[in-house]
């Protein structure tokens, strides 16, 4: 009765060699398994050339930014430079305009000379620092002198005796002052 129920490939496989099958099948997956875990050694090859170039990628790109912000930083220093050589010109002219003279073409020379020179410094976005009236600041200020006066707030500065200057944020030369309180 129970080969009734059977398939043909059943009754003609004995119970002894589907044992044997399953072990063979285990073994052949045992013996693949550690086939598959050792890696090939192009495929390593591969993935350490690929870690070479995304490590000399990234260096070209660092090396790519350091040389822009040198250029830049080069290109503002000698820029800062060849203006900080024209500022004894510019306390010079200031100086004529503080005296006066009775020469009014000679004044009015001065005058345009010095508008020059302000329209030169501007347009290399280099600018005067404030200074009278303004909050003492050692970032931007050289305090030279020291008063006491009530009428000024404490730290106040009272007068400048040199203009500084400024390009961006960097200071080109400190404003030479004199400090209330």
């Amino acid at each position: 009765m129970d080969n009734e129920n059977k398939t043909p490939a059943e009754e003609t496989v004995p119970a002894e060699t589907e044992e044997t099958v399953e072990k063979q099948t285990e073994e052949a997956a045992e013996q693949q398994a550690p086939q598959a875990e050792t890696p090939n050694p192009l495929e390593e090859a591969l993935k350490e050339k690929e870690k070479e170039y995304l490590y000399l990628r990234a260096e070209y790109d660092n090396f790519r930014r350091r040389s822009a912000r040198e250029k830049t930083e080069a290109y503002s220093n000698a820029k800062a430079d060849a203006a900080q050589k024209f500022l004894p010109v510019y306390d010079n002219l200031e100086r004529a305009l503080q005296h006066g003279t009775e020469d009014e073409a000679f004044l009015k020379g001065v005058e345009m000379t010095m508008n020059q020179l302000k329209q030169v410094l501007e347009s290399l976005d280099i600018h005067p620092i404030e200074a009278v009236g303004k909050p003492f600041d050692p970032n931007l200020h050289n305090a030279v002198m020291h008063i006491e006066d009530p009428e000024l707030g404490e730290n106040v500065v009272a007068a400048c005796f040199q203009t500084g200057f400024k390009m961006g944020d960097k200071v080109i030369r400190f404003a030479m002052v004199q400090v209330a309180n």
